[in-house]
Parts: structure tokens; sequence; C-alpha cells
């Protein structure tokens, strides 16, 4: 037995480097493939099925159009249905073939279940995910703060309305090696303050789908979107704090409204 240990110590080293100087070349090879792969080759959308959370308005209303004009079919998520009937109506006429709309809390898992579900049973299949549903609340310091309760819920739907989603789509994602997208935000690099729970949730976003984008591999595909400033619902409440503050501070940072358009 000590014999065998001997030769298993001398001899595994170099048939261990002997496998990696083989095998690693093609490896990085292949890998280097997909890269330029992905960075040369646009997805064609027409006819598949794209989930979006928060379309009732800004970033995940314009998102809808644009998928629209490329052919997807679309299932929109909102809590604010009402709101989601002339989004689903522009982006038929748009381009969209079909296009559903849910009324969803996404800081609830049962809804975040149902409405994965719902999508794939109305088009039967999932190929896109996009977790854009967010909020914020008005500006205000740490010590500042008068009831910490208030501030829960950018945490459940920033963050955990990102994650419930996902992991309802994932089994359906898989199948058709479909993609998530994630709208984060540029404070979960560079937070401000005065928002600092609202940055704290993107920081977690971002963490999250980084580290789900290593155990997935080449299941799924993952894209964080880390916009900086965007003139949306969202924006203005986060910084009604001081009259004019949005309008400077997205010009100050070259900030567009959700459509695009420079402030």
């Amino acid at each position: 037995m000590i014999e065998i240990n001997k030769l298993l110590n001398f001899a595994l080293p170099p048939l261990s480097l002997i496998v990696i100087f083989i095998f690693t070349p093609p490896l990085l090879l292949v890998k280097l493939l997909m890269c330029v792969k992905k960075f040369l080759y646009t997805e064609n959308v027409a006819g598949k099925v794209v989930l979006i959370t928060g379309a009732a308005s800004g970033i995940g209303e314009q998102v809808a159009y644009e998928y629209a004009r490329r052919g997807a079919k679309l299932s929109l998520v909102d809590i604010r249905k009402d709101k989601l009937v002339a989004v689903a109506d522009k982006a038929r006429s748009l381009g969209s073939p079909d296009v559903t709309i849910i009324g969803a809390d996404v800081s609830k898992v049962q809804d975040c279940n149902r409405f994965v579900d719902e999508t794939v049973n109305h088009f039967g299949r999932l190929d896109h995910l996009v977790n854009n549903a967010g909020i914020s609340r008005k500006s205000v310091g740490v010590e500042d703060w008068l009831d910490v309760s208030e501030f829960t819920p950018i945490m459940d739907i920033n963050f955990w309305g990102a994650v419930y989603g996902t992991l309802y789509a994932i089994p359906h994602l898989k199948i058709n090696k479909g993609r998530i997208i994630v709208i984060a935000s540029g404070c979960g690099w560079f937070p401000l303050p005065r928002i600092s729970i609202y940055n704290a949730s993107k920081a977690a976003v971002i963490n999250f789908f980084e580290t789900l984008r290593m155990e997935l591999g080449w299941d799924i595909g993952i894209t964080i979107a880390t916009p900086g400033f965007v003139k949306t619902d969202l924006t203005l409440r986060a910084m009604e704090f001081e009259v004019g503050l949005v309008q400077r501070t997205c010009s100050a940072y070259g900030g567009k409204n959700s459509n695009g358009v420079s402030m």
C-alpha cells in the first residue's frame, strides 16, 4: 500500500499537468469562439416569448415596444394591470403577434409562480425573462429614517421580485437555452447618498445574477443592465425631496428619459 501511494504521489502531478496542457487550449478556444459568436450574432427574437415585469411604464414599457418591433410575443406583467392594456395595444400595433397581460405583485412568491405558469400555459414556452420591476422611496438620509419598515418593500420588489420570477422561469428557459435580462442600476456599482436601501437592493441584484451566471454556465444567457439616470416615475419619486434635482442630476450624468432622449 505504501508503494502504491508513493507511485501515485510520483505519477499524478506530471499526469495532471499533461492533461491540463492537452485539454485547456481546446477549451479556451471553444470559449473564445463562443464569445466571438455572441459579439457578432444578433439574436432573432421573432416569434420568441418574452416575459417582462414592470411593463406598465418607464424602461419596462420601452423594452416591450422594442421587442414588439422585432416580432416577439409578449407577456406583460405589472401590479397596475389597467395600465398594461394601453401598452399591449401599442405593442400589437408595433408588430408583436401575440400579447397577454398579467396583474401581479413580484414581491409575492405565489404571484411570481403564477405569472410564469400563465405565460407558459398561454404560449407553450418561454425564451426571455426581463426582470425590470422596481421601486424606490423619497430620498432620505439614514439618520432621518422614521420608520424602517417603510423601506422593506424596496428590497422585496427590487431584489426578491427578480429572484422569485427567475427561479420559476429557469426550468422553462433551459429548454430553449433562453436568456434572463435584469435591469439593475449604476447605483449598484456607484452608490449615491440618501437612497441607501435602493443602492443595496441593486448591488444585491448584480451579485446574485453574476453568481447565477457562473452556476448556469451555457444553459441560460444572463444580461445585467446597469443604466444610469433615466427619467422615469421611479427616479422622480426617489429624488422628489428637492425641486429640479432630477433634471440637474440626469443632465450632469448624461441621463436620458425612457424614450432615449437626452435631458
